[in-house]
């Protein structure tokens, strides 16, 4: 272990010789480019475009470029990018991760290696860990991209589609990983080449990388449609479930976070829903309910992962602690919340598109990314992703304290610690961050503190609007802030006069994080640029990270040691145990992300073949012979479903090829059943294929090849979104049940790979056939003569 550590530091002082090479040959251009006046130095920009069309590749321009970009940041900004984050910025430009301490100016790291690869003009995507961030960066920097002579673009949610073409038409566009990965998606349900948004992916940089490639990557983004009205069955299934009582009618795995009915719940529910067996086929969905109801009462908190806004249920990113607009849970879970909570449930929804953020952000040619957390992750990003961190030094000693944990039995006795910490603090004027895991926990800390007198303010989900006011003065002389997870990455609370003296921004932490990474996230508010600042964690035995990986041997330990409810603990048995469960989640994590990797690596590669042929159609990129190729082929199946060449021609069911073909033609195209049983195989086909072919024809001579062209790509675009919207709610069925197989001794993935290949072939086929049947059925209204192309 300890060689595997050596080896990474020292590639990492290599791969930094190697960038610092960049930066001293910037350094030669920096008197030139300092002697520019504004005109001549925004006029570079031009002249690197031109060297680029010339064939010059872009590494060639990075030593001048990046000393233009830090001339024009320090006239524009008055702020002077320092080499470390210039080092950043040349690992960001060879598509790394650049690991920067927090506080180090990820922010301005960004410019010099966004600015290079806009160059080429084919669009730069700056992607950030929440909107907050991506409208606070996109509005500080524009000034420095427009005196350059880029423009800069924000792509958010709730903007109209105009609004988003323009935002990606611009050299640079801000945005969230999920609302880009939205756009797409939307993109390749358009129906028509004028509602896309994005243009060809090309270079992203991703800051907090390990929160959208590691912690988002295991939620998929997906958009769905409408489906069925939601049934009577969520309302009886609420009804059912609220005696139910844990340990007797079912069990709850903390560790997984899933349910086990018992055997007497398994009777219950059979007697009330008057069947025989709730584990039979024919009952699934009744069972499927019973869990989500158990799990939407049980599992899934208010206040924690939802609130209840305007009578509509809105999710909570636990990770960041903001709200998800639009986002729902599938599967019936946000409908049975919704009962839960009393609220209007909404129609059930079913995909219509889906991707996870792994596979979207595999689709750009180069990708980077920034954090100050990748040292626990490394292995994950090089075996998952293919990304190298580079830990780039901090510009000043960190000198914050990072003081020991403190462990209590009970949660009351850890909040009176922290109100007493935080009286003792606020006294002598020093600035205090408390950070919680909810959003009821910081409701709870607001109360004890305004019953202790002391005057603060707080940042969650329901106060969003106030973030920006609220942050600006939390490192004030006397401060004192409680927020969730909202207060953590990409926030920078500066100091105000006088907090320094007091020993800068104090950062409480309430629990521990299922992540290290969040925990090391609140405590990089304090101390930044060699700031002063500390920080503790208080804990308690009833915290959720404890509940969930086994407090009970650490509080036989404690009550040994002689240790009260209101004494602390502290001290290498706490930081073991914490660390210990830390690392069970983490892993649990890891594991469930190659899952969801693995099995949605199926759906990926049939979605990119999905998606590049409904591109080629909506772009026009197809000749007229695909709908005759789709002729042939159904034709080939007709022939194969009625005339089987393994039967005698006295055993077809020539009458029911007729009936499916005939009203389809014209009277004098009209076939006879009679005849079809003197042909062989080879003549049948093509008979049928010439009368289907004739009747397409006459149609096509009827209202002309233009207006023939636009019928058949709607057709086409609207027969390929609806079959491959069944198609991806057949494979989350398939996907659901597979692990069943592994009882009869089948490799669950494997019949998953293998069921899913025929069910896409089989989509394909019912793509062509619904096609040329659709377009043989229509009527042509004459007003599509005048049709445009596009």
């Amino acid at each position: 272990m300890l060689r595997q550590v050596q080896r990474i530091l020292n590639h990492n002082d290599w791969e930094l010789s190697r960038l610092s090479r960049i930066i001293e040959r910037m350094d030669t251009f920096a008197p030139e480019i300092q002697a520019l006046s504004d005109g001549e130095l925004k006029a570079r920009t031009a002249v690197f475009r031109t060297r680029i069309s010339n064939g010059e590749p872009l590494h060639g321009l990075l030593p001048e470029a990046f000393a233009v970009v830090r001339e024009a940041v320090r006239r524009v900004l008055g702020l002077l990018l320092y080499d470390e984050q210039l080092l950043a910025a040349a690992a960001l430009f060879r598509g790394d991760i650049a690991d920067m301490k927090t506080g180090e100016g990820k922010t301005l790291a960004s410019i010099p290696a966004g600015y290079v690869h806009a160059l080429t003009g084919k669009g730069v995507h700056i992607v950030t860990a929440n909107e907050y961030l991506a409208v606070r960066d996109s509005t500080q920097l524009q000034p420095v991209y427009q005196f350059l002579g880029l423009s800069v673009g924000c792509t958010l949610n709730g903007m109209a589609r105009d609004q988003k073409r323009h935002a990606y038409a611009c050299d640079l566009t801000y945005g969230t990983a999920s609302e880009i990965g939205f756009d797409y998606l939307h993109d390749h349900l358009s129906l028509y080449s004028e509602q896309l948004v994005q243009r060809p992916l090309h270079y992203a940089v991703i800051d907090e990388v390990d929160s959208i490639l590691i912690d988002e990557a295991r939620t998929p983004l997906v958009i769905s449609g409408k489906g069925q009205r939601p049934s009577m069955l969520y309302y009886r299934m609420n009804r059912f479930i609220l005696p139910l009582s844990e340990g007797f009618d079912f069990t709850i795995d903390l560790k997984a976070k899933t349910l086990t009915l018992t055997e007497l719940c398994v009777r219950k529910a059979e007697r009330e829903f008057m069947i025989d067996n709730l584990f039979d086929p024919e009952h699934s969905l009744i069972h499927h309910h019973l869990i989500q109801a158990l799990r939407a009462h049980h599992l899934i908190r208010r206040d924690t992962e939802y609130i209840v806004k305007d009578n509509a249920i809105q999710l909570i990113d636990t990770n960041t602690g903001r709200l998800m607009p639009g986002r729902r849970y599938s599967d019936g879970l946000h409908q049975a919340i919704e009962e839960k909570e009393g609220v209007h449930i909404g129609t059930e929804l079913v995909p219509k598109a889906a991707m996870t953020l792994q596979h979207y952000f595999a689709g750009y040619p180069k990708l980077a990314g920034m954090t100050g957390t990748a040292v626990t992750e490394h292995n994950e990003f090089r075996r998952v992703y293919g990304l190298h961190a580079v830990q780039i030094p901090t510009r000043l000693p960190c000198i914050r304290d990072d003081l020991q944990d403190l462990i209590y039995l009970t949660e009351a006795a850890k909040n009176s610690a922290i109100i007493c910490e935080v009286l003792e603090r606020h006294a002598n004027g020093q600035p205090v961050l408390i950070g919680t895991v909810s959003i009821e926990k910081s409701e709870q800390l607001s109360v004890l503190l305004q019953e202790a007198g002391v005057p603060h303010r707080v940042l969650n989900a329901h106060r969003h609007a106030e973030e920006a006011e609220i942050i600006a003065g939390a490192g004030r002389k006397g401060a004192v802030t409680i927020a969730t997870n909202m207060a953590g990455r990409g926030t920078d609370i500066q100091l105000g006069e006088g907090s320094a003296e007091t020993g800068g921004l104090h950062v409480i932490g309430t629990e521990r994080h299922e992540s290290r990474r969040i925990d090391q996230q609140l405590r990089g508010r304090s101390g930044r640029q060699g700031d002063p600042g500390s920080s503790r964690f208080f804990l308690s035995l009833e915290d959720s990270l404890f509940q969930r990986f086994g407090s009970d041997s650490l509080r036989r330990k404690m009550l040994k040691l002689g240790h009260d409810e209101s004494s602390p603990l502290e001290g290498k048995l706490v930081s073991l145990s914490i660390e210990s469960a830390q690392h069970v989640v983490e892993g649990i994590h890891y594991d469930t992300l190659l899952h969801v990797i693995q099995y949605d690596d199926v759906i990926n590669r049939q979605q990119k073949l999905i998606y590049r042929d409904r591109e080629d159609v909506l772009l026009n990129r197809i000749d007229s012979g695909l709908v005759a190729a789709m002729l042939g082929q159904w034709c080939r199946s007709l022939v194969a479903l009625h005339c089987p060449e393994q039967e005698i021609p006295e055993e077809w069911n020539t009458e029911g090829l007729q009936s499916a073909v005939n009203p389809l033609l014209d009277p004098d195209l009209q076939i006879n059943a009679a005849d079809l049983r003197i042909m062989e195989q080879p003549q049948l086909r093509l008979y049928l294929t010439e009368r289907l072919s004739a009747a397409y024809s006459r149609k096509e001579t009827a209202v002309g090849s233009l207006a023939m062209r636009n019928l058949e790509k709607y057709i086409i675009l609207n027969q390929v979104d609806r079959q491959w919207m069944e198609h991806l709610d057949a494979m989350d069925q398939l996907r659901e049940g597979i692990h069943l197989r592994a009882y009869s001794g089948n490799d669950p993935f494997q019949e998953y790979q293998f069921e899913g290949h025929e069910m896409f072939l089989a989509m394909i086929r019912n793509i062509g056939e619904a096609v040329c049947s659709e377009l043989l059925r229509v009527n042509i209204s004459p007003m599509l003569h005048s049709g445009t192309e596009g």
